[in-house]
């Protein structure tokens, strides 16, 4: 008898304790738009992974051309013109990878500009959330934007705009 007595107050208090959790649902990506920063940041991100992207294009195109002369040519070249043209194509088709790595690549130059014009406003707005959070009690905050999913969030919950309002930026 103490044993359920014992269950049925435990039962009862966790769900107590579970329906007292406040949470919230936030959208960073819907509040990263709105932020001028932000966008500016990433316009200049994008003229820069372009402007890589040209060069990289450039050097491929010689490749290219490079593999086209030495089809065209190979028959009348002797084998140590072979070797040497072919020594010339693999170094630069390895300079095209390398450069591709380089800029493109896990930890390369484009994560690193990401990162040093990026990272800051996101801990901005990572800070207003934590503010926002502690100071209305919300045990948890959810983000629905691209990383997670959330199947149904009732729109009243979206605190968005808040964050917003706490970074002081006009949601319109």
């Amino acid at each position: 008898m103490k044993k359920i007595l014992l269950a049925v107050i435990l039962v009862a208090t966790i769900s107590v304790t579970t329906n007292a959790q406040r949470y919230a649902i936030i959208d960073t990506k819907y509040i990263l738009d709105k932020l001028k920063d932000y966008k500016d940041a990433d316009k200049k991100i994008q003229q820069t992974a372009d402007l890589w992207q040209k060069e990289l294009d450039d050097m491929q195109a010689d490749l290219d051309k490079m593999y086209k002369n030495y089809d065209a040519e190979q028959y009348m070249l002797t084998e140590e013109l072979k070797k040497k043209r072919e020594a010339e194509l693999f170094n630069k088709e390895k300079d095209v990878r390398e450069l591709q790595k380089k800029r493109f690549g896990y930890e390369g130059d484009l994560f690193k500009e990401r990162q040093r014009l990026v990272k800051p406003i996101q801990d901005k707005v990572f800070n207003a959330i934590q503010k926002l959070a502690v100071a209305k009690g919300w045990d948890f905050v959810l983000d629905k934007s691209e990383g997670i999913t959330v199947i149904f969030a009732d729109p009243k919950l979206d605190k968005s705009d808040e964050v917003l309002r706490e970074l002081r930026v006009n949601a319109n």
